[in-house]
């Protein structure tokens, strides 16, 4: 239940992915082009009961940004372990929040002394 009584279906957790891709992962992808990492990230997301939202390839440090919505923590520990468990990639993963989930972080009082007072 949220507030104000309504029952509303709970967010599904989003996490943003930066994926680099290995040298082997490299000529997979110039092999098959990346429409086939598009659909074998789908894939994955899915078979775990997720949705991939967003692909996007970039210049840079980073080699593809995913967004997905995945069910749990738990699960997306799954897909980082089975993605790197590949040889092709490394991935970076943050939990995207909300603007609604910070309004209610920013809520919640506790103590809190800093280092060196």
């Amino acid at each position: 239940m949220l507030e104000g009584g309504d029952d509303k279906e709970a967010l599904v957790p989003k996490y943003l992915f930066e994926v680099k891709y290995t040298l082997d992962g490299v000529k997979g992808l110039k092999s098959k082009g990346g429409s086939a990492r598009v659909a074998a990230s789908k894939a994955l997301v899915e078979e775990v009961g997720g949705t991939l939202e967003a692909f996007y390839f970039a210049f840079g440090s980073t080699d593809a940004y995913l967004i997905a919505e995945l069910p749990d923590n738990v699960t997306t520990a799954s897909v980082n372990l089975i993605a790197a468990a590949s040889g092709g990639v490394t991935t970076a993963t943050t939990v995207l929040l909300t603007p609604e989930e910070i309004d209610e972080a920013a809520k919640r009082q506790a103590s809190f002394q800093p280092p060196g007072s």
